[in-house]
């Protein structure tokens, strides 16, 4: 069976009866739900905030993986209805990223390419690679996670250079003054 619909489209009776009866629809999407409460012009905030604590009580681990996989859906949901400062923004964002972390580690989860993340998106609509899925690391791949506690490679590269680079100046300093020594006797 098919919801037939776009979510945006739908009212609150809808929602809470698509969200009772999910393993019923082929073309249900948990990711599509979440994003058509914040879009969905058709309700009124209060009816938004109900529909997102209901769907909640169903797909709660769903939602929480959105932090790693659409932050910006999962910031939109937690803050429906909310005033929020700049400072109350940044601790939120600051809060998602050490979840991010948490959910990477638990999960044993080596590479960062999910959802938002793995799409080249510089924020220039005329640019003809948005959308497009790039690989971690390329020049392409801006929007990667990034952490505190992350090593960085170029840095340790270089570190290895210098330090190359000591080795050989010290073979050098010694010759130098192993000639000196010997110019005086």
């Amino acid at each position: 069976m098919k919801i037939g619909k776009k979510f945006n489209q739908l009212n609150k009776s809808d929602y809470f009866h698509i969200i009772d009866n999910y393993k019923k629809y082929t073309d249900f999407n948990t990711l599509g739900l979440y994003r058509s409460i914040s879009e969905n012009n058709n309700l009124k905030l209060s009816d938004q905030i109900e529909i997102r604590d209901y769907a909640n009580t169903i797909f709660s681990k769903t939602f929480n993986f959105y932090q790693l996989k659409d932050p910006q859906t999962y910031f939109n949901l937690t803050t429906l209805g909310l005033e929020l400062t700049v400072a109350d923004e940044r601790q939120i964002w600051d809060d998602i990223k050490t979840n991010q972390e948490k959910i990477l580690s638990q999960k044993k989860i080596k590479h960062r390419n999910f959802g938002d993340y793995s799409k080249h998106n510089c924020g220039y609509n005329d640019c003809p690679y948005n959308g497009l899925m790039i690989k971690q690391g390329s020049q392409f791949a801006e929007g990667n996670i990034h952490f505190k506690s992350d090593k960085n490679r170029n840095e340790a590269k270089l570190k290895s250079k210098r330090h190359k680079k000591q080795r050989k100046n010290k073979n050098q300093i010694i010759r130098d003054e192993f000639d000196d020594l010997n110019k005086d006797y």
